[in-house]
């Protein structure tokens, strides 16, 4: 059990012996002078964002606030029993149940399917073939799996709906909920899929492990979510489907007749677990459930607590913050109710759904990592239940990006929890459990789907840690060819500076060291005033604002916990030069997006995790005063451990010559007047 007592690691890697405690986010709230200021966690009017819980000191502590007044639906209990209720199979089910059409079924496939030990030992070696193929749409693919029979697919050309194996209503519902995403479309008569959409579902109906990490909120976002809620509403109503049509055929059996057919459940009732960032995404995903069940017919169907989940999922029209300027990338992300605090148990038997459900009782779970983490607890914690991830057969986890910006602990911590045999019973009838749950081999079956902007070294870590699907795994994996320094628009010299380290661990001092010995001294020149540190780690931002605080420079620091007063004098002392550095953190850009005037100097201590926060961060340049553009300058510090975001900046190419060049600085030169 990897339970970590520190909570406010931001990845393993980042620990620096440094003061994160509650005096900590104080003295930011506080900030230098103000001794009078309230520490106001959520004084920002501009932008109403809840506060990144990341680096929270008492994040560990907050099981208490979620508990207190976490409602769950007990009174429909009976009605979304999947013990005590049957589906009768009428004339159409029969007929549609023994065509040869549904021996072909994915979803029976993939749940049939009886491994042994050796391919069990095999997924555990990791001795996979891998095999890399282009697709029209989703590009490059890196295909890999441990079972032979389970390579490369290709995919679909043309679809027919009634091919997919879609449970009903699905097949009538669906064309009508996507259909805004296919007026958008050209040729897309009668193609029940967007291009994206199609060759999607082509892998995700394969029962394979998916990575996408191209998922935007500005572009595809919408679309993405549709499709991956078709599949996971599809996997709940087959599997609840075979339950109950077998609950109907135990009941006529004669008594005596026990065998072994009729196993076809998990050792405990969730299937499907769907880990969103926002309150607003888990609205959504909730509506596209509904619609998924009724759009077919005029008649709504019956959601329980449909009330109190608007009200407290929902985001108060009135509540719109002031018209400020930012990014629409910005407005798409933080769009609605951002608490990130939250999970709901949904429970779906035939024509009508549950929210609020208790989670044994739940066939889907929609909850944001923190929501989990305070209900999984830690070692040493009394009151601590994971027992409900034991039997989840579908993982998605949307907007992966955001929970870097989040807590990513929170998303391992999960991943450590998901599928463990169950600490109780939780009253299972062991006679219905399928082999591979008795066996403990859950995982195995797991389909993960993962979703996200960015290819990142830890997003990438946890698919390739914790996806050991039998069927094997499919990552998108496409180049940047140019990079975002080409959205450069101001006229700037870009001295990029390699950090030589022995690993992914040194390197953390490696770059303090190469920083305070070789780039700081440059700097401290007077003339050099306007000088802007990004740091993408809070550990960093705090080992270099104890650094300067130490040696008594004068500087002034902005991160996630500065108050507004504090932002204000920061940025206010910043633009007339009377404090020539401000250290600003990577988390405060991603949460506020201000814009920092009176950058002349700007040092990238790490480059940045979002690609386009490079030239946003630039391109604040052009708002400098005077107009003295010759003499604005910017370093950028990158290491070997950086090849991703490197590329993502420069280029693949440029950044292939940095990574092998024995020369150790690089310059390019953007906004170069013709």
């Amino acid at each position: 059990d990897d339970d970590d007592d520190d909570d406010d690691s931001e990845e393993g890697s980042d620990e620096h012996p440094v003061e994160t405690d509650a005096e900590e986010v104080a003295e930011e709230t506080g900030d230098e002078d103000s001794k009078g200021d309230v520490p106001d966690q959520e004084a920002d009017q501009e932008a109403p964002v809840r506060k990144p819980s990341q680096e929270e000191p008492g994040d560990a502590d907050i099981s208490g606030d979620l508990n207190h007044e976490e409602f769950t639906d007990e009174k429909h209990e009976s009605e979304f029993s999947l013990e005590t209720n049957f589906i009768e199979e009428c004339a159409d089910q029969k007929e549609s149940c023994s065509s040869a059409e549904a021996a072909k079924d994915p979803f029976k496939h993939h749940m049939d399917e009886e491994l042994n030990k050796k391919d069990i030992d095999n997924i555990l070696a990791h001795s996979k073939s891998t095999s890399q193929v282009k697709w029209p749409v989703l590009g490059q693919l890196m295909f890999s799996s441990t079972m032979e029979k389970f390579g490369m697919i290709k995919p679909d050309k043309e679809v027919d709906i009634k091919h997919l194996h879609l449970h009903r209503p699905l097949e009538s519902t669906w064309p009508k909920v996507n259909s805004s995403f296919l007026s958008k479309q050209p040729k897309s008569k009668d193609q029940p899929f967007t291009p994206l959409q199609k060759e999607l579902f082509c892998i995700m109906n394969s029962y394979k492990d998916l990575f996408y990490p191209e998922r935007t909120a500005l572009r595809n976002g919408e679309e993405i979510r549709h499709v991956y809620c078709l599949h996971a509403m599809n996997h709940i109503l087959k599997a609840n489907a075979q339950v109950l049509s077998n609950n109907a055929k135990r009941r006529d059996q004669k008594q005596g007749d026990e065998d072994d057919e009729f196993r076809d459940q998990g050792l405990t009732r969730p299937k499907v677990l769907i880990v969103v960032p926002f309150r607003e995404s888990a609205l959504r995903v909730v509506q596209v459930f509904i619609s998924l069940l009724e759009s077919a017919s005029k008649k709504k169907i019956d959601v329980s607590n449909k009330k109190r989940f608007k009200a407290e999922f929902g985001s108060d029209p009135d509540e719109k913050p002031p018209n400020l300027k930012r990014p629409e990338d910005y407005e798409a992300v933080f769009v609605g109710n951002i608490d990130d605090h939250f999970r709901i148990g949904v429970a779906i038997l035939q024509k009508s759904m549950r929210l609020y459900a208790p989670f044994y009782s739940s066939d889907v779970i929609i909850a944001s990592p923190l929501g989990l983490r305070t209900v999984i607890g830690a070692l040493g914690e009394k009151k601590r239940d994971y027992d409900f991830l034991s039997s989840i057969e579908m993982l998605i986890i949307d907007e992966a990006d955001i929970y870097l910006m989040q807590n990513w602990e929170h998303v391992l911590h999960l991943l450590t929890h998901i599928n463990l045999l169950p600490l109780e019973s939780h009253g299972v009838d062991f006679s219905r459990v399928r082999m591979f749950s008795l066996n403990n081999w859950c995982k195995y079956y797991r389909q993960t789907l993962l979703f996200g902007a960015l290819q990142d070294p830890q997003i990438n870590s946890i698919f390739n840690k914790h996806c050991l699907n039998y069927r094997g795994q499919v990552a998108v994996r496409n180049v940047p060819l140019v990079g975002s320094i080409s959205h450069v628009v101001v006229q700037l010299p870009h001295v990029f500076r390699k950090i030589e380290a022995e690993d992914s661990v040194s390197v953390i001092d490696a770059r303090f060291h190469f920083f305070i010995d070789k780039v700081l001294p440059e700097y401290r020149d007077a003339v050099m005033s306007h000088t802007l540190i990004y740091v993408p780690s809070y550990f960093d931002y705090v080992r270099l604002r104890n650094y300067f605080k130490k040696e008594e420079l004068s500087f002034m620091h902005i991160c996630e916990y500065t108050s507004k007063s504090g932002i204000s004098r920061a940025r206010h002392f910043f633009l007339k030069g009377e404090k020539q550095f401000l250290i600003f953190t990577e988390r405060f850009h991603f949460y506020k997006r201000y814009t920092i005037k009176g950058i002349r100097n700007l040092i990238f201590y790490e480059l940045p995790t979002y690609p386009h926060f490079y030239s946003e961060v630039c391109n604040m340049m052009k708002l400098a005063d005077g107009g003295e553009e010759a003499t604005l300058t910017c370093t950028v510090l990158y290491s070997k451990y950086d090849a991703q975001k490197l590329a993502a900046v420069v280029g693949v190419e440029r950044a292939a010559q940095m990574l092998q060049s024995s020369k150790n600085v690089h310059l390019f030169v953007t906004g170069e007047t013709e």
